[in-house]
């Protein structure tokens, strides 16, 4: 079980609960077809479709059991810059998955590795995590370069495993194991 107390401080981040008053940030980024261009969500066509997926954001502040995920706003200086996710895969096997999504004015200054990073001390260190994975799609450079920023390894690369958004799509799979985010000097 996993509940923290928030916000969740970083050296430059407040990583906390979704509410209802994030509706004109999220927006901003769900409606964003670059944002959304290597994600599973559809781009939100208007506000109540971004309502309807911050709703989908709000409440998932704690992991109970497997299956569940922490679904947390990125702020930087009081401002929403995007969302970062820490999934719990499995506890037989003590699996989890991160995630994480930065506005386009906010890509480039490492602020998903550091709000990533967050995630993978309160998997490893809170949550008692064995295992956590990151995945993206292979034309996504930029998600690639930061899970291997956080010293995640590619242990696959899936040659066209799905129909993505109307076509064929690679997909990469990173990890990192307890033992070797320990041993990262993330402190």
């Amino acid at each position: 079980m996993l509940r923290p107390t928030y916000p969740i401080r970083t050296p430059r981040l407040a990583l906390r609960p979704f509410t209802r008053d994030d509706l004109d940030a999220v927006e901003a980024y769900v409606s964003d077809p670059d944002v959304v261009r290597f994600l599973y969500w559809e781009v939100a066509t208007d506000r109540a479709a971004a309502r309807r997926m911050l709703d989908g954001k709000i409440g998932h502040w704690s992991l109970n059991e497997p299956g569940q995920s922490l679904i947390l706003a990125i702020e930087s200086g009081g401002t929403l810059i995007g969302e970062v996710v820490l999934k719990w895969l499995s506890g037989e096997h003590r699996q989890g998955e991160v995630g994480f999504v930065v506005t386009p004015a906010h890509q480039g200054h490492g602020y998903a590795a550091e709000a990533a990073r967050a995630m993978l001390a309160l998997a490893f260190d809170d949550l008692g995590l064995h295992r956590v994975i990151g995945r993206c799609d292979a034309r996504n450079k930029a998600s690639a370069s930061v899970l291997e920023r956080l010293g995640m390894r590619r242990e696959a690369h899936f040659v066209q495993n799905e129909i993505f958004k109307g076509e064929w799509g690679d997909e990469y799979v990173y990890a990192i194991l307890a033992d070797e985010f320990a041993r990262s000097g993330r402190a």
